[in-house]
């Protein structure tokens, strides 16, 4: 309810009788003031007219008044500034820590309100708010589309900025855990980046330029050197008296194997291959951070990423175990998450870091360059008569999923907000 409070507060859908406080005073709202999602009151610089004198200050929502002490604002010096106190339900008095009496004022959900906002909550279909969704106009569509956009990129960017600030600004490093994950593709993202932070770049670049022996640190760190192999292997036994020989040579530890997954998994999608293939980008240095920021176009960057295996990887998918022979190059599909998730996230932290708005605007021209994803997400939004137009879109959508409809978070949602503004209608 308490939520709801905020929302009735915040878009101003007071009922049509006058507003007073518990005390009698008139009140009318100016400025609702701007919403606070971090510690401290729930509305900053709010402007309210109570009883002739015009407030400016923050405000406080509880559904009943006694929550005010209840979680210690009485005490807390943070909401002396408040002018006034907005509940459910009056049931006590309220006062800051000097001492002063807060005005307090009953707020009265509307009942389609209340009922619209149930029926999003119960709803068995996704997305709960389709039945408005081609209602919607298609500025406000792209206009919120946008701005989820955009909240991706910079949930990315967040992320790899602490791995920037975690390896004292090696953005080379940061550049090879971000494509290290991003090879999970999303199965084993977890596994790949903590495999990523058992490499050390100084050691392996000594050895680059064999592929053998980069395929032995990357294969041993990853602990699959562990086991024998269920067939007897010439080349396992090779790479692991290799990697023998590297992890006395700089004091290795391989990673528990345990925590890499291939229930489900189709045998080119197996972390053997995904490794095979990450050895052989870093060999060839085609995936180095300069190189992928310097790649002027999609086009560009999906020859860049573009691997295949070495000989032993074309006929096999684990160790010991055979396959057909053939191309296990990265599908096309495969590179632009990999552009996606990894060049994009990377360009546009890169350009905040320096701040380069050319970084940064190119990063976000690569995302309206390239196709929509094709998942799950996307085709029910699309069923639902939302289209992805490009890959900002297909990013906006996802991100959309995970931080608002996942959460049941309608109110914070302009598709909720739609749903909710024709709540009662038929």
């Amino acid at each position: 309810m308490e939520k709801l409070l905020h929302y009735v507060w915040q878009h101003r859908l007071y009922p049509l009788a006058p507003l007073l406080t518990t005390d009698g005073l008139p009140v009318e709202v100016i400025d609702p003031g701007l919403s606070n999602r971090d510690a401290g009151p729930d509305f900053f610089n709010a402007k309210v007219n109570i009883g002739g004198t015009l407030w400016v200050g923050n405000v406080e929502l509880h559904e009943r008044a006694s929550d005010w002490r209840r979680h210690g604002h009485d005490a807390d010096p943070a909401y002396d500034n408040v002018v006034l106190h907005v509940v459910g339900e009056a049931d006590a008095a309220s006062a800051t820590s000097k001492g002063r009496r807060l005005p307090q004022m009953v707020l009265a959900v509307p009942p389609s309100l209340l009922a619209g906002y149930e029926e999003l909550l119960a709803a068995d279909r996704y997305p709960p708010c389709r039945r408005v969704l081609p209602h919607v106009s298609r500025f406000e569509v792209d206009s919120w589309l946008s701005a989820l956009a955009a909240e991706r990129l910079e949930e990315k960017a967040a992320r790899i900025q602490t791995l920037v600030g975690a390896t004292v600004a090696d953005w080379e490093y940061v550049c090879f855990c971000t494509l290290a994950r991003n090879f999970g593709f999303g199965v084993n993202g977890d596994a790949f980046e903590e495999w990523a932070r058992h490499i050390d770049l100084k050691q392996i670049g000594k050895h680059r330029d064999s592929l053998f022996q980069v395929e032995a640190y990357f294969f041993g760190q990853a602990g699959l050197l562990e086991r024998e192999p269920a067939e007897p292997d010439e080349y396992f036994d090779r790479l692991r008296r290799e990697y023998a020989f590297l992890a006395h040579k700089f004091g290795l530890t391989p990673m528990d194997p345990v925590r890499w997954r291939f229930l489900r998994l189709r045998p080119q999608n197996f972390p053997y291959v995904r490794l095979a293939q990450l050895a052989r980008l870093y060999h060839e240095g085609r995936a180095e951070f300069a190189r992928l920021l310097a790649a002027a176009s999609v086009a560009a960057l999906r020859e860049c990423l573009a691997v295949s295996v070495g000989t032993y990887w074309e006929t096999h998918y684990a160790f010991g175990h055979a396959s057909p022979r053939g191309s296990k190059t990265l599908r096309a599909a495969s590179l632009d998450l990999l552009i996606i998730n990894t060049v994009v996230p990377l360009s546009f932290a890169y350009g905040r870091w320096r701040m380069d708005d050319g970084l940064c605007e190119h990063a976000v021209s690569l995302l309206e360059q390239l196709k929509a994803e094709n998942n799950h997400i996307v085709r029910a939004w699309r069923d639902a008569g939302v289209r992805a137009a490009n890959a900002a879109d297909s990013q906006a959508l996802v991100h959309l999923r995970r931080n608002y409809c996942d959460r049941k978070d309608c109110l914070r949602c302009r598709f909720g907000y739609e749903y909710l503004k024709n709540a009662g209608r038929p």
